[in-house]
């Protein structure tokens, strides 16, 4: 039965089939949480929830988070199944190629923003909702590093997560009581966006799973206390 486990949390994560999301996702379900999990990829969904602890505690399901109807059926499922998440975390991120901005592809820089700044919107537009009604909840949206400061080559990127911090701070001026929404840079970690951007010199950097610990302590402490705050693990 999806969300049976005693005294956990619900939590709520998108691109949870790669990197930093899987990790969280991994850690989470370690720890007794229940977690519903959204991305993409089919395959790699299957392959996390081989990998899952008490499988028929979570909810793992292909959505596209670039898509508002997607996230919307999303809602719907966790509705059915009475599993409102007490947190969200907006995991699901892309990067573009190295490029100077005015040679990033059109389609590129929009799958950027569609990912980043939209997907994230898109959770907010249908969950925040059910949190108001549970009159609790913590969204935590992925930011950067590069959401606080430029960096040549990922302008797409850079202005995603900037928008990111922006939308964060806002939607928090906006949230009644009981609701916290913070912005969440998790520092620089050896996924395949690092590997991207960095090449071989990535590897210098920790490993999501080694990372995942820290974060899941850290994201399981959020209080209302944090609305509003651009935090970093």
């Amino acid at each position: 039965m999806v969300g049976s486990s005693e005294g956990g949390r619900t939590v709520l994560i998108t691109g949870v089939s790669r990197g930093l999301g899987r990790a969280l996702g991994l850690e989470l379900a370690r720890l007794g949480h229940t977690v519903i999990g959204c991305s993409r990829s089919v395959d790699k969904l299957s392959s996390l929830h081989a990998d899952l602890p008490s499988k028929d505690n979570h909810l793992i399901i292909n959505v596209d988070v670039r898509s508002d109807s997607s996230v919307q059926e999303l809602a719907r499922a966790v509705i059915e199944k009475k599993i409102v998440p007490d947190i969200i975390v907006n995991s699901a991120g892309t990067i573009n190629k190295n490029n100077r901005i005015w040679e990033v592809p059109a389609d590129e820089f929009d799958n950027v923003i569609d990912t980043n700044v939209k997907g994230v919107t898109n959770v907010m537009r249908h969950f925040i909702p059910l949190m108001i009604e549970k009159k609790q909840g913590i969204v935590v949206n992925m930011s950067s590093g590069w959401g606080r400061s430029a960096a040549a080559q990922v302008a797409p990127y850079c202005a995603s997560k900037w928008a990111v911090e922006g939308l964060s701070r806002s939607a928090a001026k906006e949230v009644p009581p009981g609701i916290a929404i913070v912005a969440l840079s998790p520092g620089v970690i050896n996924t395949e966006m690092l590997q991207s951007c960095f090449g071989s010199s990535a590897s210098l950097y920790q490993t999501p799973e080694s990372w995942a610990p820290k974060a899941a302590t850290m994201i399981l402490n959020l209080t209302v206390a944090d609305n509003g705050a651009s935090l970093t693990v």
